[in-house]
C-alpha cells in the first residue's frame, strides 16, 4: 500500500482458472476442486477461480437442486476452506445456496481463514429458452463485497450478469481492479463470440482485468479467459477440462488508465431500478 492509502503500482498476483465439469456429486466435485487447485497453486496461482454451479449441477435443471443445496457454513465451503488453507490460496467458486424453497445462485470466496466475500447472482438467465428463476432466487442489489489479494482488489459477478454492464460498473466503482465471472455459459448460436466480446467489453471498458471460468463443452462453451485491462487475453483453456496461469499487476492498470482515463471522463453514475 501507497502511505495515502492508495493500492501500490507494484501490486501484482497470480490468478488460475479452472476449466471443469461439475456433476451430480457433491462430493466427486469437491475431490475435483482439491486436485485442480493443488496443480494451480504449483504453477503459482494465488487466486483459483472455478465456475458457476461447482458445488452442484444438473442439466437441464429440476428439484434435485434444493435437495443438493447447502449453507454457507455448510460441507462445500468447509471444504474450500481446507484446500485453501493447505496450498495458500483463495478460491472462488459457484455454491448452489440454500435458500428454503428455493436456492440461490451464489459465489463464495475462500482462503484459509474462512468465507472472505459473497455474491448472490443478479440476473437470472431467463433468455435463450432457459427460465433459471424456476429454481434460482435472485440476488438483492446492494453494496458490492469485495476482497484483498495481494495489493489487488477482486470482485464478482456470475454468468448472465455480463451481459449488464452496469453490474461490472457497480464493482468497478467499489474499488475493483479485478472482476471475476464464474459461469455456465450454454452453448448455442453465437454463444461462443457473445462469450469472448462480452468478456472483453467489460475489461476494456472499465480498464480492468476479468478472470472468467466456464463449463467445458459439450454444455458450456469452454474458453475460460484471463483479460487484460485492455482487452487482451492473457491467458485461456479451449473447450476441454483445463488450467490456464497468469500474473494480474496493479501497474499495468494504471498505464492503461493513464492513456485511457474512461472511468475519469464517463458522465453518467449507475443507480438500481
Amino acid at each position: 500500500m501507497r502511505q495515502d492509502g492508495g493500492m501500490s503500482d507494484t501490486a501484482s498476483t497470480f490468478v488460475a482458472v479452472c476449466q471443469f465439469s461439475p456433476t451430480d456429486s457433491r462430493e466427486s466435485n469437491r475431490a475435483r476442486i482439491a486436485e485442480l487447485t493443488a496443480d494451480a497453486a504449483g504453477r503459482g496461482a494465488r487466486l483459483v477461480v472455478f465456475p458457476e454451479y461447482s458445488s452442484y449441477f444438473v442439466d437441464p435443471m429440476d428439484v434435485t437442486l434444493a435437495a443438493n443445496s447447502e449453507p454457507l457454513d455448510g460441507a462445500f465451503v468447509k471444504a474450500l476452506q481446507g484446500v485453501a488453507s493447505a496450498h495458500g490460496v483463495t478460491i472462488v467458486a459457484g455454491l448452489v445456496e440454500s435458500a428454503g424453497d428455493r436456492v440461490r445462485n451464489t459465489l463464495v470466496a475462500v482462503d484459509g481463514t474462512g468465507l472472505r466475500a459473497t455474491y448472490r447472482k443478479q440476473h437470472l438467465y431467463d433468455a435463450f429458452g432457459q427460465t433459471e428463476s424456476d429454481w434460482i432466487e435472485a440476488g438483492e442489489l446492494g453494496a458490492p463485497e469485495t476482497l484483498d489479494i495481494d495489493g489487488l482488489r477482486v470482485a464478482m459477478m456470475t454468468c448472465y450478469d455480463l451481459r449488464f454492464p452496469e453490474v461490472a460498473r457497480t464493482l468497478v466503482d467499489a474499488g475493483a481492479d479485478v472482476i471475476v465471472v464464474p459461469a455456465e455459459w450454454v452453448r448455442g448460436a453465437l454463444k461462443e463470440h457473445h462469450w469472448t466480446t462480452l468478456l472483453a467489453a467489460r475489461a476494456i471498458e472499465n480498464t480492468v482485468y476479468v478472470v472468467a471460468a466456464d463449463h467445458p463443452t459439450p454444455i458450456g462453451v469452454g474458453h475460460s479467459q484471463i483479460i487484460d485491462p485492455q482487452g487482451v487475453v492473457v491467458a485461456g483453456v479451449g473447450t476441454a477440462e483445463g488450467i490456464a496461469v497468469a500474473e494480474l499487476s496493479h501497474d499495468a492498470i494504471e498505464r492503461v488508465r493513464e492513456k485511457n482515463p474512461a472511468l475519469k471522463l464517463r458522465r453518467y453514475t449507475v443507480v438500481p431500478r
